[in-house]
């Protein structure tokens, strides 16, 4: 793929996105109360965009670019992994708002 100012847009975008999400995002950290461990469970959802225009400009062989990108991201608890008494059970999150 030719390589343009909005696929960079595209890339930046993305990569920023990544580094604010990873595994430990989705499956947290656990959190031991005496004898039972308690592990977050999350979604994680996503979107982005960018885009761009060339504009012709006087000078030969030039042109000018305005572009930009964005994205969002949603962090949903939805269960959490319960370990007790050697047992392993997932507690769902009821969400009804």
């Amino acid at each position: 793929m030719k390589e343009t100012p909005v696929n960079k847009i595209m890339e930046n975008t993305l990569e920023k996105m990544r580094e604010m999400v990873d595994v430990s995002t989705i499956i947290g950290d656990p959190m031991v109360t005496g004898d039972t461990t308690l592990i977050p469970v999350s979604k994680v959802t996503y979107g982005f965009t960018s885009g761009g225009t060339d504009l012709p400009t006087k000078q030969q062989n030039q042109e000018l670019f305005g572009g930009g990108g964005g994205g969002g991201i949603t962090i949903t608890p939805v269960a959490f992994i319960v370990i007790e008494k050697g047992k392993c059970r997932m507690m769902q999150i009821n969400n009804y708002t």
